[in-house]
């Protein structure tokens, strides 16, 4: 039969089918065809064949190739398929506990009612039946596994379950009538749904107790059992790394928000301190420019004052300037008028005092016009 790679990378052989082994050929240890029960290996298709109760072939893909390349993928990454097998497993066994309570149902429809005393003592019978089957089929277990010391301690408990049974099923028949004794003798398994007899020997207890139906039951119960605590860690496992995840998201959110609101704050803060500046800059240049204005004003009011100081200086030395030019020239006029009249009227020695006068009164005058200049220099400066 020719060989062919999967998908995943795993060799295996192609089934019989031409469109089978096309469809495999395509899919993925994860595509929703392939049975998530069967890649964690307890599907009861798979457990129970071969038993009374065989299922026949489950209506997804099995293969062993796939189950391989999951095994080997689920190193590295959590497929979470143990929520698809537990449901898948919840399902069988709800199913099961239907079918044991509806044979509870039918037992005591077709047996005869008794007391819940002799109820009582045949559960018992029942009970150490069970638990004479459970040892025995652990002492086969035992001695197939080579253990011979632990298989011969495991026969005593037997022996000793047995003896516990006599004397039952002597309290049980002697709390009966004969015609109901015989009647009474069958009970549901709890475990596998099958029917028990009350009076069934020891063979047939271990057969049925360490037979593959019964075990299979107990394997896919202890299956869902764990598929529930893996599961229920794997959810917790989830929400807290969800919790996490939040959690990381609030506090990015809040870094963020403060982080805007910071920028925010200091864009403000900047804002003010422009403001600021700028408002003391305006204020620097009215101070500025009022302090230019009024040194401007107080040295246009000193060029002023000096304007007008000057100008009434010099219109003070410029009328007594006049004054006493005007002066000199009258009295140089006059005294040229006397010199006249005089050389007219009076003798030469009179002429000549006079000239002396003349001369002595121009000299007064020239000092005092020098003095009258010296004043005025005194006042400019």
């Amino acid at each position: 039969m020719p060989a062919y790679f999967n998908p995943q990378g795993s060799i295996r052989k192609a089934p019989h089918s031409p469109s089978r082994d096309t469809t495999r050929q395509r899919i993925k240890f994860s595509d929703d065809r392939v049975c998530k029960s069967h890649l964690l290996n307890c599907c009861p298709h798979d457990v129970l064949s071969g038993t009374r109760m065989d299922l026949g072939e489950c209506l997804k893909v099995h293969d062993l190739a796939l189950r391989a390349d999951y095994e080997i993928a689920s190193k590295e990454q959590d497929f979470f398929f143990e929520l698809d097998a537990m449901d898948h497993l919840q399902s069988f066994i709800a199913d099961c506990d239907r079918r044991t309570e509806v044979a509870k149902k039918r037992l005591a429809e077709t047996q005869e009612e008794i007391s819940a005393e002799v109820a009582a003592k045949a559960e018992r019978v029942h009970e150490l039946n069970e638990e004479i089957g459970k040892l025995l089929a652990k002492v086969e277990q035992l001695g197939a596994e080579g253990n011979v010391e632990e298989s011969q301690k495991v026969m005593d408990e037997v022996e000793k379950a047995r003896a516990k049974k006599r004397e039952a099923e002597e309290v049980y028949r002697n709390s009966m009538p004969a015609s109901s004794f015989q009647q009474q003798k069958l009970r549901v398994c709890e475990v596998c749904s099958a029917y028990l007899g009350l009076h069934d020997n020891d063979r047939r207890l271990a057969d049925h107790f360490g037979g593959k139906l019964h075990l299979g039951f107990i394997e896919i119960r202890e299956k869902l059992e764990e598929l529930k605590r893996v599961v229920a860690e794997k959810q917790e496992k989830r929400n807290q790394e969800r919790l996490k995840r939040r959690e990381e998201r609030e506090r990015e959110e809040r870094e963020k928000l403060r982080r805007s609101r910071s920028r925010e704050h200091r864009r403000h803060r900047s804002r003010s301190m422009s403001r600021e500046r700028k408002r003391r800059t305006r204020s620097k240049s009215r101070e500025k420019r009022h302090r230019h204005r009024s040194r401007s004003s107080s040295r246009s009011r000193s060029r002023s004052h000096q304007r007008s100081g000057h100008s009434s200086r010099d219109r003070s030395r410029e009328r007594s300037r006049r004054r006493s030019s005007k002066e000199r020239f009258r009295d140089q006029d006059l005294a040229s008028r006397d010199r006249d009249r005089s050389s007219r009227d009076r003798s030469p020695r009179d002429r000549d005092r006079k000239d002396k006068k003349r001369s002595y009164e121009s000299a007064n005058g020239r000092s005092e016009d020098r003095r009258s200049s010296e004043e005025r220099e005194a006042g400019e400066i």
